[in-house]
């Protein structure tokens, strides 16, 4: 054991730093009486127990892979969607299959994830994934199709993007046509569901960055920052600029005048 009363407290921090505390360590470190090292103890506590509930929620995250592992299937995509919901854009869709005992730290819904923490995960995710593949409605198409034909349809070409066929998909509340394997729609599935929540994370990162292009293109509504959802600002924008070829027709543009 070491004798920490003869290290500085830039030294125990360190130490803490580069190794696991077994009890015996923890408890030596507890009789100290120099608030630097409680300071540091505490810090390190701090972070054995949010590794520790990050683990228990990443194990919960997946309990529809294990599941379904247990009755045969190993290569199980997820599929969800950035984009329903703007007045202007692609929708764009994700299709993902992770490795069997993903453990990937801050996995979540996309919607819960600042930005910097999506582009670190997105990366990641496109690293360890067995597959990952992304699928594109336009405009038109959304315009054509409605949205949620708009948005299966880019499910689907998601799916046929991938380089390995999946056994069973998984996808964040809608069900689609016409699959060749079995599938199972969870109603929030972003947030409950692993490999739903990396699509999302892969679906939302490709959106983004296709909405910064757009706004190169477009200059003056926003995009790079609204992503072509309803704000105040880009609805003010409509109404100075008009419609730009990348506005949903299908969608009410403008907001209501009054005295109409």
């Amino acid at each position: 054991m070491h004798d920490f009363g003869k290290m500085t407290v830039e030294q125990i921090g360190l130490y803490l730093q580069e190794t696991e505390l077994d009890a015996a360590a923890q408890a030596e470190l507890k009789k100290d009486k120099r608030k630097g090292v409680q300071r540091l103890l505490q810090k390190y506590l701090d972070g054995k127990e949010a590794a520790f509930n990050e683990a228990k929620r990443l194990q919960q995250l997946q309990v529809y892979e294990r599941k379904l592992r247990k009755t045969g299937f190993s290569l199980i995509a997820g599929v969800d969607e950035a984009g329903r919901g703007p007045l202007a854009g692609p929708v764009i869709a994700a299709a993902v299959i992770l490795p069997e005992k993903y453990f990937l730290p801050g996995l979540n819904d996309s919607k819960k994830l600042p930005a910097g923490k999506r582009e670190e995960l997105y990366q990641a995710i496109k690293k360890t994934a067995i597959a990952w593949s992304v699928g594109t409605a336009e405009v038109f198409e959304i315009d054509t199709y409605n949205i949620v034909g708009a948005t299966k349809l880019a499910m689907q070409r998601a799916l046929s993007g991938l380089d390995t066929r999946p056994e069973i998909v998984l996808i964040d509340a809608l069900k689609l046509e016409h699959l060749p394997c079995p599938q199972h729609s969870i109603k929030g599935g972003d947030r409950l569901c692993a490999s739903i929540a990396a699509a999302s994370i892969i679906a939302k990162v490709t959106r983004d960055r296709i909405m910064e292009k757009i706004d190169q293109l477009y200059p003056g509504y926003g995009f790079a920052g609204h992503k072509g959802y309803p704000t105040r600002l880009h609805r003010e924008a409509i109404v100075r600029l008009g419609a730009c070829p990348q506005h949903r027709k299908s969608f009410l543009l403008l907001p209501e005048k009054e005295g109409t």
